[in-house]
């Protein structure tokens, strides 16, 4: 196996447990992964205000010098706020996939670098939990008064067995030129703008950073770490996660619940 630089790691049902929390176990892994100079990276489908509490607890936060890749991928920024690389959604994009929720009746939001906005009047349950982990407020816009907001993701959010049953329709079909679709949590099915995901994001980071593939180590859950999981030299699922992603996996580790990415991290170290 390669020598392993940078180490990147996905926050739900990764880095935490399903308490949200980070494990002693999991806190000492890492932090003796960075004493030995690995580059530790969130790679998270949250904006940077919702990895901020981990970061924190980690020492990472306000650094010019560590980085989170956010929004799926399509931000690239320092943990002191510095964009590296970000791509949103065009107007074109967020009408024509607001309008798929319309006609699915499926709650529906989108989702900028500083706040949640939904065309809702009533206000979607996961909605509401959306704002809570991520730390963005939430506001009522109408389609025309989203004209000059610049979007970074769209999310369709709902109960997961109506979600599944929904989103199999061809009517997303349409929109797989323009936008990445990706399922990040068993109630959040996300787009994106085309050609992003936390594969191209990861990479764009490891360029800015001269790190090549092959010394980097990536562990995820769910089928949007899929992407990064294939970008790393040694790609590391969760116990826990999907079977979509396990299959793209070189191996994979104890789950969120016991320390996986403690073991993983000290079997590479």
């Amino acid at each position: 196996m390669k020598k392993i630089d940078l180490i990147a790691i996905d926050i739900d049902g990764t880095l935490v447990n399903s308490k949200k929390e980070i494990t002693p176990a999991v806190k000492k892994a890492v932090l003796n992964a960075k004493k030995q100079g690995k580059q530790i990276v969130i790679c998270t489908g949250r904006p940077l205000s919702g990895a901020q509490r981990y970061l924190d607890e980690l020492g990472l936060n306000n650094q010019d010098d560590e980085y989170v890749v956010s929004f799926n991928g399509a931000v690239v920024e320092s943990t002191s706020g510095h964009v590296i690389f970000k791509k949103g959604l065009e107007y074109e994009d967020y009408v024509d996939l607001e309008a798929i929720a319309c006609k699915l009746n499926l709650h529906f939001h989108s989702v900028s670098l500083d706040r949640i906005y939904t065309s809702n009047r009533d206000l979607g349950h996961y909605t509401i939990y959306n704002s809570r982990v991520v730390k963005l407020e939430v506001s009522y816009r109408t389609q025309e008064e989203m004209k000059n907001i610049p979007i970074i993701k769209c999310m369709y959010i709902d109960d997961p067995d109506y979600l599944d049953s929904k989103i199999t329709s061809p009517l997303f079909d349409q929109m797989k030129k323009r936008v990445v679709f990706s399922k990040t949590e068993p109630f959040y099915y996300e787009a994106t703008s085309a050609g992003v995901d936390k594969g191209t994001g990861l990479k764009r980071l490891c360029d800015y950073l001269n790190v090549k593939p092959e010394n980097v180590m990536a562990l995820g859950d769910q089928a949007n770490d899929m992407p990064m999981l294939k970008y790393a030299g040694l790609g590391v699922a969760m116990g826990n996660a999907v079977d979509y992603t396990k299959k793209q996996a070189n191996e994979i580790t104890a789950d969120c619940d016991h320390d996986g990415v403690a073991v993983a991290i000290n079997k590479i170290l």
